[in-house]
Formats: C-alpha cells, structure tokens, sequence
C-alpha cells in the first residue's frame, strides 16, 4: 500500500507537496490484526475505530448541497407549516358549549404525546434513522386529523390530540436537530420556524372564512388539515426515505464511553435541562398568548371578532417576519447577545401590552412581541447544537423540543383555570413572569456552556 503524507501551510494543507512515499508490504499477521479491530462490513465500527487528523475541521452540510438536501428542507418546512396550522386552529367553546377551564384541556392533552416522543425519538433515530420520524410523524398528524373531521364527542377529542402532540415531538426534534447542525444554522433555522408561524398565521384566517363566511362548522378545517398533513406524509417519506436507522448511526457516531444510551446520556448533561427549562417558558409563553390573545382582545380591549382575529393574526405574521429577518442579524452579534437583546425588548412590549389600555396600542405591542419573540427558539437550538456533541443532539434537542411542548401545554391550560375564576385578564402577568424565568434560564446556560468549554480545554492541555 502506497502512503502519502503531506505537510501544513500557514494558509491551509499544501495538497501539491508530497514528503514521502513509503511501500508497505502487509503480512499475513498484520491483515489479521486489522480484521480482529475492526469490521469491515460494518460502517458505524469503521467511524469509530477512525482517528481525525488534529487539524481536522468539520464540513457542515448546506441546505443545497447536496441537491437532496434542498427537498429534504422543504419537506420539513412543510411539516413546521402543518404544526403551525395546528396550534393556531383552536377555538371549540361555542360548538361544544364548553368553559375556559374544561376547553383548556385541548391545550394539555398534547403534553402526554410530547411527553412519549421525548422517550421514543432517539430509539426511533437508531433504529429507522429519519425516515422513522418521516413516516410516524405525520401519521400520527395524519389519523388525528381524520378523528376530528367527523367531530367526536369532546373526550375523544382531547384524547386524539394526544397523537398530534406525539407527532409535533418528533418532527419538531428531528428537524430542528438537523438543522441546527447545517452551515447558516441561524438562517436556515429561522427559516424553519418562519414556517410553523406562518401557518399559525393562516390558520385563522381560513378559519374565520370557513365559520364567519362559508357557515361551515369548525370541523371543516380539519378536511383541509387533511389534505395538508397528507401531503406532509408524502414529502417527508419521499425526501428522507434513504436515511435509514444504518445511514443514522454511521453519520452520528457516539463518541462517549457512556453506555447507557444517547438519550440518557443527554439527559445527564446539565445543559440538556437548563436548555429545556428556557424553551419550557419560551412556548409556555408563545403558546398562551396565540391562544389567548382573542379572548383578551374581546373581553379586556372590547375589540370585535374581527379586530381580536387581526390581533392574533398580527401577532403570528409578526413571529413568522422575526423569525426569517433578525436570523440574519443573529449570525452576526452571536447567539448569546441576540437572545439576550430579544428577551428585553419583549419585556418592554409585554409591559406597554399590559398597561396600555389602547386596542391599537395593544395590536401594535402585540405584532412587535411575535416579531422579537420569534427567532428565540431557533437561536437557542442552535446555540444548544454548538455546546454539545453531535450524537447527542437528537436526544438534547428531541428532551427539550418534548419538555417545551408541555410547557406549551400546562401554561395555556393554567391560564385557562385563572381565567375561569378571575378573568381573561391575568394573561399579562403570567406572560411576563415567563420572560423573566427564560432569561434567567439564559444566562445559566451561557455560564454552563463556559464551565464545559473551560473543562475540555483544561483535559486537553493536560
């Protein structure tokens, strides 16, 4: 076997240098010696028992590169804009004669199926890689969906939306994981989560088409719903139907010693639970107010359905525009200060949105917070995906995506039980208490992620 070995320049690796060709005659022995290391039929044993050069730097792919990959994007786009559509289409206590407390528990029941993506999706990545998430998620979009379309009786409803929540986990895991990992993560990410507000953004509007306009019950929707979480099945099994749980396990080697699993090892990790507790209140608040927000308008602002629907839809148009414009700016203030700068201007909006009694100021201070509150998911993924190795990304993000969601769940339902008994109106402070909670949350992350980097380096000079 023929060796070249080249040398390092200031500016790179010289590739038209060659120091020295050296023949190796292996033996009989040394063949063996190398079947006895490693396998050679088995790819993820190569990755591993394979030793990076020290000057080895990683290739992040892009979003169109390879070709594949430009589907593969638009396929999980289009799973973001289903579960967008989802969670901005709530709004069943007039059909069902229901009050704010017992309607709220639409919000809750989601939390059980985040709650078993959370334990499912790393076995899911292992063993059908991601075309198992491709597959199982919509599906479960998919069957929820035909339930609803015949409009059952209120309990199987909230049981049915148990699998919606199963399937925003996984998709949202997944997605985001990959993502997160691709050259302009920041960008691409936005452009992600632009999608899932867009759709929580036409979500009312053809909602309000169909029920003010058409006369159709709210049921209707979910013959559209239908037709969208369809075609979520196709792309997405289409697009990711090669990476299989072998192409999964080869691409995210574990480099760890623990043998416990990924997802348990993820979970030891602190920044794994601080991570989860920001995005925890983050959809926490982001959820509650997209839920809420119609019922404040109407009954704290005296707006009319029309107005109070604008409101919501200005305050989902305003995340889907933050999320695709301020990730062009976060690449280039960092990740950190981004976040931080995000967090405080929300605060200041949420307070003029409290103590402002103006339905125009409170329109305006409402569409602002979705502009600034939007990008803060995405970043802090992102963000999450440099603090942590990569075999671990599925099981952090995927942890924190589940404990989010439930966060998305519990929060809405609290408000929905205070509003019961005091009134629509003690949404404001709720919201503004969780904006405080993410940005401690922030800063420990921040200080967490420093002790990690501070104990890897001081490992490595040892």
């Amino acid at each position: 076997m023929a060796t070249c070995t080249t040398t390092n320049t200031e500016s790179g690796i010289d590739l038209g240098v060659v120091n020295s060709v050296e023949l190796q005659n292996y033996s009989e022995d040394t063949t063996g010696s190398i079947d006895s290391g490693v396998k050679l039929g088995d790819p993820e044993s190569i990755r591993d028992e394979a030793v990076p050069p020290s000057n080895a730097v990683e290739a992040r792919p892009k979003w169109n590169s390879p070709a594949i990959n430009m589907w593969r994007v638009f396929a999980t786009f289009w799973s973001f804009f289903v579960i967008g559509m989802n969670d901005g289409s709530y709004g069943l206590e007039t059909y069902y004669d229901l009050n704010y407390t017992v309607v709220s528990l639409v919000f809750l029941s989601p939390f059980a199926g985040y709650t078993l993506s959370s334990i499912l999706n790393n076995t899911v990545h292992i063993k059908f890689g991601q075309r198992g998430v491709a597959i199982i998620g919509p599906a479960c979009h998919l069957f929820a969906y035909i339930i609803m379309a015949v409009h059952p009786p209120y309990p199987v409803l909230v049981v049915v939306f148990t699998f919606v929540g199963l399937g925003n986990g996984l998709a949202d895991a997944a997605w985001c994981a990959w993502l997160g990992n691709m050259a302009n993560a920041n960008e691409v990410a936005g452009f992600l989560h632009s999608f899932y507000a867009l759709g929580a953004t036409i979500s009312p509007l053809i909602a309000t088409a169909l029920f003010s306009t058409a006369g159709l019950q709210w049921y209707s929707f979910y013959y559209i719903m239908i037709a969208t979480s369809s075609l979520e099945l196709i792309s997405s099994a289409a697009a990711f139907w090669k990476q299989t749980g072998i192409v999964y396990r080869t691409e995210n080697p574990s480099t760890s010693s623990d043998k416990s699993g990924r997802t348990r090892e993820a979970v030891k990790n602190k920044i794994t639970w601080i991570f989860a507790l920001f995005i925890f209140g983050y959809v926490g608040a982001e959820v509650s107010l997209g839920g809420w927000i119609v019922q404040f308008m109407i009954n704290v602002r005296s707006a009319s359905p029309f107005q109070s629907g604008a409101t919501a839809t200005g305050f989902w148009g305003g995340m889907a525009a933050g999320r695709v414009l301020l990730g062009f700016l976060t690449g280039r203030i960092g990740e950190f200060n981004a976040v931080l700068a995000y967090i405080a201007i929300s605060i200041c909006l949420e307070l003029i949105f409290w103590l402002v009694p103006s339905l125009i100021v409170s329109a305006v201070s409402v569409a602002l917070l979705g502009f600034f509150l939007g990008p803060l998911f995405p970043t802090a993924m992102v963000f999450v995906t440099k603090l942590m190795p990569k075999h671990l990304h599925v099981g952090s993000v995927g942890f924190a995506a589940a404990f989010g969601g439930s966060g998305g769940a519990i929060f809405p339902f609290i408000i929905g039980a205070i509003a019961q008994a005091r009134g629509v109106k003690s949404l404001q402070p709720v919201i503004l208490a969780l904006l405080v909670a993410i940005a401690s949350m922030w800063l420990l992350l921040r200080n967490e992620g420093k002790k990690k980097k501070e104990s890897q380096e001081s490992v490595g000079s040892v």
